[in-house]
C-alpha cells in the first residue's frame, strides 16, 4: 500500500546498531522505511520493533555489494512506496585487527565492497529514482564514522573505506544540485552498540600507542536523534558534515 503523506527512506544496515535504531526513529516520526540487510530475520525484527508503525515498514533483504541486489531494493521501494526522501547509507563491515601486511586481499576487498561499493551502488540508484520523481530531489546522508578523520590502529581497510566515504559525500553533494538531491555525512563515535560493546567499562580497545584501555561510549539513541536532524531539514537546507560522538572518547588531543 502506497503512503500518500509520509516521506520515504532507505536505511542500509537496518537489522541491528545504529541502522535499526534510525530505521526506528524515522518510523516513530511518521516516514515510511525500506529497510536493508543481509538478514531477512533481524530486518523483520526491526519492523516489530516499530510497533504500529510497523505497516510503514518494508523488511528487504539485500547485500548492497551486488548490483542486481541493490536494484531489486529500490524498485520494491518504488513499488510499495512510490518515490524515495531519503537514503541512509549506513551498511559497514570491518576486517580483524591484524597487522597491515597480515590483511588479506579477501579481507581487504570484502570491506571495500561493503563500506564503499556499496554506498556507491545505492547512491547510484537514489540518483536514478529522485532525478525522476514529481516532487524531484531527495537527500542522502552517509555514516562516515570517526575513522574518516582518524584511523585505530590495525584498521587499514575501514580506515581507507570511511576517508573514501567523505570523498563521495563531496562528490554526491556536488552532482546532486542539479537535481534537488541534498548529500551530507554523519560522522559517528562510539555509539553503544553490539560492535562497540568490547569498548566500555571492564573491557578495552587498542590505542595508538598500543596500549588497551576502555573508552567512553554514547547511548545510540544520540545518533538516531542527529539523523533525524538531518532528513527532516527542508530542501534548500543540509548538513554538509556533522560529528556526534561520546564527550570523553579520545579524539581531539594527544590523548
Amino acid at each position: 500500500m502506497k503512503s500518500a503523506t509520509a516521506k520515504v527512506a532507505i536505511v542500509t544496515g537496518a537489522g541491528s546498531g545504529i541502522g535499526r535504531a534510525v530505521s526506528l526513529a524515522l518510523l516513530g516520526s511518521g516516514w515510511s522505511v525500506a529497510l536493508a540487510g543481509r538478514r531477512a530475520a533481524l530486518l523483520d525484527e526491526t519492523a516489530a520493533m516499530a510497533g504500529e508503525a510497523a505497516d510503514r515498514a518494508l523488511p528487504c533483504a539485500t547485500n548492497v555489494a551486488e548490483p542486481a541486489s541493490v536494484a531489486a531494493l529500490f524498485e520494491a521501494t518504488k513499488a510499495r512506496f512510490g518515490r524515495l526522501d531519503l537514503l541512509f547509507n549506513n551498511a559497514g563491515t570491518g576486517a580483524p585487527p591484524v597487522p597491515l601486511e597480515e590483511l588479506s586481499f579477501d579481507q581487504w576487498k570484502r570491506v571495500v565492497d561493503v563500506n564503499l561499493t556499496g554506498a556507491f551502488l545505492c547512491t547510484q540508484a537514489a540518483f536514478r529514482l529522485m532525478k525522476d520523481q514529481d516532487p524531484r530531489g531527495g537527500r542522502i546522508i552517509n555514516n562516515g564514522s570517526i575513522s574518516a578523520h582518524v584511523p585505530r590502529p590495525r584498521s587499514v581497510a575501514y580506515t581507507a573505506t570511511k576517508h573514501a566515504i567523505t570523498g563521495l559525500t563531496r562528490s554526491t553533494s556536488l552532482d546532486g544540485r542539479a537535481y534537488g538531491i541534498a548529500c551530507g555525512q554523519i560522522d559517528i563515535g562510539n555509539a553503544a552498540t553490539e560492535m562497540t560493546k568490547a569498548m566500555g567499562k571492564g573491557h578495552g580497545v587498542m590505542q595508538a600507542n598500543g596500549s588497551i584501555a576502555p573508552e567512553a561510549v554514547m547511548d545510540v539513541s544520540a545518533v538516531a536523534d542527529a539523523v533525524l536532524y538531518m532528513a527532516a531539514l527542508p530542501p534548500e537546507a543540509n548538513v554538509q558534515f556533522m560529528t556526534v560522538m561520546a564527550t570523553a572518547m579520545p579524539f581531539i588531543g594527544r590523548g
